[in-house]
């Protein structure tokens, strides 16, 4: 299937499924009973709500932290050659975003209420957080894109790698660089199964495209719609069955069909609205408060009586110091990028701004490059050989696809982490 043309429908033509191109038509199509296979596509906007950070933003310690490392850029972090000479910053990054620090939004609940109510037919999602999971979608449910921190193996000799070892590794204080342990003669570094640049798609992508031939509903949230293979996901969707945007601009070719519908809210109150208009709130509500902890219940309980019974001067002491230590950070923060910067462009002065690659590899500059121009969408033939096709590193809301993209092995890409 060829590049899609994106001029947007005109207003004037009838849909064909719906009654007019708005939310609360979709949500009359979801309650009519007529709409039994709901394919969903997301990115790292349903994430970013729940916190993730940002590794590319110098407004966050996450972010201070890396560069503390001396990397060419950030992007780095997810570069196979790089993680070869230098694991330690991959590592450094999943000690701040490794599954169970995270509490899953309610829109990866609403995913989880579409396969409750019977009608989630597959979830294609290209972030490596597992929220999809936490939030209790079934992995047979779940195609992730970019790979995910739910597994794990040897680089070398691709022996899997113990679940509750490499969580040890990961969480330790300070982190620990796991090695294979399988063979005595490997000890290759161990890997969670995310795909880096330079490496290929899960191969279970390439067989799950297949399932969009019969669909009754498209949602697509939270994604930039860059990064390919995975941005041809929503061109694969047969003319015909509604395709629903939920994002905070509009992206992509959604908008062209008859039966597409635009929505620019935060995906978060997107789904609220939408389960409103189905009659579905309470349960949407009730399925997302199964995910909180229950330490962050106790927590937060003994925290509200600890409030109560402050006066109203203890209230506002507190409240002055929280701020001043914000203020602290912020700052903090801000002066370590400053210095990182400065001592990256004496760098590039004296003609040493790169980093010394592995032989044959990539350069790695530190100057960041802009995306180049979307590669057409998937066709039928294209699709089969997605296993050797390259992509841009994971997509959270820790690695944002809009940002730019290191030149080692980039695969072009089409702005929910």
């Amino acid at each position: 299937m060829g590049q899609e043309l994106s001029e947007p429908i005109d207003e004037s033509i009838e849909p064909l499924h719906l009654k007019r191109r708005d939310l609360k038509s979709i949500a009359e199509y979801i309650a009519s009973g007529e709409c039994q296979k709901v394919a969903v596509m997301v990115g790292a906007g349903i994430s970013t709500s729940a916190g993730i950070p940002d590794f590319r933003s110098p407004d966050t310690g996450l972010y201070a932290n890396l560069q503390r490392l001396d990397l060419p850029e950030p992007e780095a972090v997810f570069d196979i050659t790089y993680f070869r000479t230098n694991p330690l910053p991959f590592y450094t990054l999943a000690h701040d975003l490794y599954p169970g620090k995270y509490r899953p939004t309610i829109t990866h609940s609403f995913i989880h209420l579409l396969h409750k109510k019977g009608i989630l037919k597959m979830c294609w999602t290209q972030n490596i957080d597992t929220l999809e999971r936490a939030a209790g979608v079934p992995g047979e449910k779940l195609v992730e894109a970019h790979g995910s921190f739910a597994s794990q193996r040897c680089i070398e000799c691709k022996a899997p790698y113990p679940d509750d070892l490499i969580k040890q590794h990961i969480l330790a204080d300070p982190v620990e660089v796991p090695t294979c342990k399988d063979t005595p003669e490997c000890n290759g570094l161990v890997k969670p199964d995310i795909v880096f640049f330079g490496e290929p798609l899960p191969a279970e992508f390439s067989s799950s495209m297949e399932q969009l031939d019969d669909v009754d509903l498209a949602i697509v949230m939270g994604t930039s719609l860059m990064v390919y293979p995975f941005a041809g996901l929503p061109t694969r969707v047969p003319h015909g069955p509604p395709r629903l945007l939920i994002n905070n601009e509009k992206v992509g070719e959604i908008g062209s069909r008859r039966d597409d519908v635009i929505f620019l809210k935060a995906c978060d109150e997107a789904v609220r609205v939408l389960c409103k208009e189905i009659g579905w709130l309470d349960d949407l509500e009730e399925l997302w408060a199964a995910t909180e902890p229950e330490e962050s219940k106790a927590e937060k309980k003994e925290e509200e009586e600890r409030w109560k019974s402050l006066t109203s001067d203890q209230r506002l002491d507190e409240e002055v110091e929280r701020l001043t230590k914000d203020v602290e950070e912020s700052l903090k923060v801000s002066k370590d990028h400053k210095s990182w910067v400065e001592g990256q462009l004496k760098k590039e002065k004296g003609g040493d701004a790169t980093h010394d690659a592995e032989p044959g590899s990539p350069t790695l500059s530190y100057k960041p490059t802009i995306i180049e121009t979307p590669k057409p969408a998937l066709s039928t033939d294209e699709s089969s050989k997605n296993e050797e096709t390259k992509t841009d590193p994971p997509n959270t809301a820790a690695l944002k696809p809009d940002s730019p993209k290191l030149e080692a092995s980039k695969a072009e890409e089409s702005k929910d982490i």
